[in-house]
């Protein structure tokens, strides 16, 4: 069982910066795959980034790519989410995930049904 809580959401301005946290609880964090996913009003939930179990390797949807850097703390169980450029369009509920896996990471980490474990989310709100 892992529990996942994030935190550092809040309200920004277009262009600023945000860092989202996701705290894990129990046992064996750094033999879970880590994926942030967010979910905006009327939409469904889309894949934002992802890191391999040791932070070797990484994967970006597109939206993301070059504005985003996720990265993870195994010894404080810790997987850390900076966003950068914000934009209005990045205003969501944003998700941390867990997925059971060491597979190197690649577009099947895109697919939420990969996660067996979700925190509870954390709003980003980018003002225009």
């Amino acid at each position: 069982q892992v529990q996942l809580v994030e935190s550092g959401g809040g309200l920004v301005q277009t262009g600023g910066s945000l860092r989202l946290s996701c705290a894990a609880s129990g046992r064996s964090f750094n033999t879970y795959t880590m994926g942030w996913f967010r979910q905006a009003p009327g939409k469904e939930r889309e894949f934002v980034a992802v890191i391999s179990w040791g932070g070797s390797s990484t994967y970006y949807a597109d939206s993301g790519k070059g504005r985003f850097t996720i990265s993870r703390a195994n010894a404080k169980n810790t997987v850390y989410l900076q966003m950068n450029s914000l934009k209005p369009e990045d205003t969501a509920v944003y998700y941390c995930a867990a997925a059971p896996t060491r597979r190197t990471v690649g577009p099947w980490a895109g697919t939420t049904d990969e996660y067996d474990y979700w925190g509870q989310g954390t709003q980003v709100t980018v003002s225009s």
